[in-house]
């Protein structure tokens, strides 16, 4: 595709500067989907684990890796995303130094079931490659944009930093140097610098992303992470037919989760993003850094939906009420962070917070009916929650947001 305004293609070499914050029609560009490609199968590594871990009794055990292994995935991605709709060029430096930070998910995604019984090299050293290639181009941006040279400088600077904070956290580890209840604290207190570098980066100037672009990259992970409960949902049906054949249970499970997701998909692209995000520059970090639950929630629920189907056709040994929370705190988690993510930066939002918050609260109740009637009504339960909420919002009145200041 080419879009008007976008930097020539395919060129040998093309000097880095500030893209063109109000460049019209801006959108993904071929580089950027094939470079999500390698994060779905990071996504669906990560989330095949959570299933099993749930399926298997260990839901508390699995969830932490997880957690962390979704970070990094999420982080490296959002890192690459920002940067791209600021500087990309497209040329030839470009691309190899954007295959490279692929080549880092993928070895990322290789490591993940080992990450899952705590052996995490493979996905650092994964992590570390993905760094690389960002790191040197910041530095590209440093030398080819002198405009934002001191910004560009201290992002290189502060993702070098934490990098090394993480290669000395996985030595320390391997030597039995941490105690095990130190790990999580570590884990966190590294997160939180990754998280400070935009923000300490930009002080001496905001970087020139593209809002509209940013809100399309973000629908795409949604909808790349969405993908990975369709997938995991189809798994658990193809385990189940090899057992026991169809069953009303199976196909009520397979028709709600469906409807779940498309239901989730209909709620997240409600809201005018791309506006909003123009309107509040000045807070897209807030609404930038919360997307980490609303995609972590999204990928747990992709493995929910897989341990309802398999329950369903193999009667796991764990709990139907376990199963039951295995899709609806996923889901609740979603609702309840929708509002927190779109509160800073919307200013009339279309989907109330109440509504939400109270469809939210519902879905977390219906797994305790899950002993007594199944797993299958209580994911059809939650699904028709969600499809309420779609079906007010899109039949409630629109109110009119106020224009941009000049526009």
């Amino acid at each position: 595709m080419s879009h008007e305004g976008a930097p020539a293609r395919r060129s040998i070499r093309v000097r880095m500067t500030a893209r063109d914050t109000q460049q019209e029609h801006r959108a993904s560009t071929e580089l950027e989907l094939l470079f999500d490609l390698t994060f779905v199968v990071a996504v669906a590594s990560a989330t095949a684990q959570l299933a099993h871990g749930i399926a298997e009794g260990h839901a508390t055990t699995v969830l932490a890796p997880f957690l962390q292994v979704f970070f990094a995935i999420w982080w490296a991605w959002m890192n690459f995303t920002w940067f791209a709709s600021a500087y990309d060029t497209d040329d030839v430096l470009y691309r190899l130094m954007t295959m490279l930070q692929m080549g880092g998910v993928l070895l990322l995604a290789a490591g993940v079931p080992a990450a899952v019984d705590g052996d995490y090299r493979a996905v650092t050293l994964g992590y570390l490659v993905m760094r690389i290639g960002l790191v040197a181009q910041w530095l590209r941006a440093a030398r080819e944009h002198p405009e934002s040279r001191e910004t560009a400088l201290r992002y290189a600077a502060g993702i070098s930093v934490v990098q090394v904070g993480w290669l000395l956290r996985l030595w320390a580890t391997d030597q039995g140097l941490v105690p095990t209840g130190w790990q999580v604290p570590l884990f966190g207190a590294l997160v939180v610098c990754e998280l400070a570098v935009p923000v300490w980066a930009e002080r001496p100037g905001s970087t020139a992303w593209h809002a509209e672009h940013i809100a399309e990259r973000y629908g795409l992970f949604t909808i790349i992470v969405l993908g990975e409960g369709v997938l995991a949902a189809s798994t658990g049906v193809q385990a189940a037919l090899g057992s026991r054949g169809v069953s009303g249970s199976l196909v009520v499970i397979a028709v709600a989760g469906l409807v779940l997701i498309f239901a989730l998909w209909w709620l997240y692209f409600l809201e005018a993003t791309g506006d909003a995000l123009a309107r509040h520059r000045d807070r897209s970090y807030l609404w930038g850094y919360a997307h980490y639950g609303i995609f972590v929630a999204l990928a747990a629920l992709g493995a929910g939906l897989e341990v309802a189907v398999e329950q369903t056709g193999h009667h796991l040994t764990i709990p139907a009420t376990v199963v039951g929370y295995a899709v609806a705190v996923p889901v609740a988690t979603y609702l309840a962070l929708y509002w927190a993510v779109h509160a800073p930066i919307v200013d009339r939002p279309r989907v109330r917070p109440v509504l939400l918050l109270g469809a939210a609260a519902a879905v977390l109740v219906l797994p305790l009916a899950a002993e007594t009637v199944g797993a299958a009504p209580v994911v059809a339960g939650i699904a028709a929650i969600c499809a309420l909420v779609v079906a007010i919002t899109v039949a409630a009145p629109r109110e009119a947001v106020a224009p941009r200041p000049g526009g």
